[in-house]
């Protein structure tokens, strides 16, 4: 499966630091969750 740029620029467009991707409430954190949840409702 391949990953558009556009959406990979749509979730990044807030983005100032590591910590906003890395950090407690960084977007990887919310990305694995939210995938997870979506994976087990199927």
């Amino acid at each position: 499966m391949a990953i558009r740029d556009e959406l990979l620029d749509e979730l990044l467009k807030g983005y100032k630091n590591p910590e906003d991707m890395f950090g407690k409430n960084g977007i990887i954190k919310e990305l694995t969750k939210r995938l997870v949840d979506k994976a087990m409702d199927a």
